[in-house]
């Protein structure tokens, strides 16, 4: 794998070993080796190559080489990013992707130090994350504003179902395949492969139960197959046999939202919040909510909850003239 990144490459500068010392790595191979056998999941990884890419370019503008970088440079690129506006949450994550690509090239050599091991950002403070959820009438207006006869509804429904009903995420949802969809007799499961290598196996809700059904029975697509599947032709019924990656998932979703009179603001994640928050709304604990959604930490999983905001609506009313 190519990681792309000519500007780290060129402004680093090799790093030569003395001749009785074991080789060291140089920055251009550290950061390969860190992008490609490091970060296992594909979206931390071109986020974290975009981060460092940016910050090759910022340093190469002003004549910088990696061998001259210290904390100072480190902050001076973060205040840049406050100054063009960048939001917090993006600068740490920024900082957080040099800090640990620069750590790995102490680990293996190419560099002697980490200079942004020890440069803060602005602590975020949220009580719920940011990701916006639907209201359950606006969900009910979604799945009605999708017809049933085309093949490309039936796609549609069953893809934002297995998002709204089982907290997946959109690249896991594009992942599977038919054979994911498992019926026991008595009740049906889902696979979802998540990030990081987790497998999870969740009951199907009898809505999405039904929806997939029907999607299926139209596909007859083979058990190693991709479930949701591209369409070929103006006509959109036959099959392509390639799997939607997540940002035709998010088309998608933008196309059914606006024929749906829906806000645009709303996202593939935003079903994911829309799950969660319904699912504690109506009784079910933050327990299973965090078990269904595959999250290591429950405050993850509350992150998702806007049950306060949707209690700030109903009684922001009272405020009448």
């Amino acid at each position: 794998m190519s990681t792309s990144l000519p500007v780290l490459a060129n402004f680093a500068g090799h790093l030569t070993p003395a001749n009785d010392e074991p080789r060291r790595k140089s920055p251009h191979e550290a950061a390969e080796e860190f992008f490609s056998a490091r970060i296992s999941n594909e979206n931390t990884r071109e986020s974290y190559i975009r981060d460092a890419k940016q910050f090759a370019s910022w340093c190469a503008g002003r004549g910088f080489t990696l061998e001259v970088i210290t904390a100072v440079h480190i902050a001076g690129y973060r205040d840049q990013l406050v100054k063009e506006g960048k939001r917090p949450a993006t600068i740490k994550r920024q900082l957080s992707a040099l800090r640990m690509l620069f750590s790995h090239m102490v680990a293996t050599g190419a560099m002697s130090h980490n200079p942004a091991r020890e440069v803060k950002t602005q602590p975020i403070r949220r009580a719920e994350g940011k990701t916006p959820a639907l209201q359950p009438e606006q969900m009910r207006q979604l799945f009605a504003s999708i017809g049933s006869e085309k093949p490309i509804d039936l796609r549609d429904r069953a893809l934002i179902g297995v998002m709204a009903y089982t907290f997946a995420r959109a690249s896991a949802a594009c992942r599977l395949v038919r054979e994911d969809y498992i019926d026991l007799g008595r009740e049906t499961m889902i696979r979802l492969k998540e990030k990081g290598g987790v497998e999870r196996e969740i009951p199907c809700h009898p809505a999405l139960a039904r929806d997939l059904d029907a999607w299926i029975q139209y596909a007859d697509m083979a058990k190693t197959s991709p479930l949701f599947q591209t369409f070929t032709g103006q006509a959109h019924d036959s099959l392509s046999g390639r799997a939607m990656d997540r940002d035709e998932a998010l088309q998608m979703v933008k196309r059914r939202l606006e024929r749906a009179g829906l806000p645009s603001l709303f996202s593939c994640h935003s079903f994911r919040a829309t799950g969660i928050t319904t699912f504690l709304e109506n009784g079910g604990s933050l327990e299973t909510a965090q078990n269904i959604a595959g999250h290591a930490d429950s405050r993850t999983t509350k992150g998702y909850d806007r049950r306060a905001t949707r209690l700030e609506l109903a009684e922001i009313v009272r405020v009448a003239y």
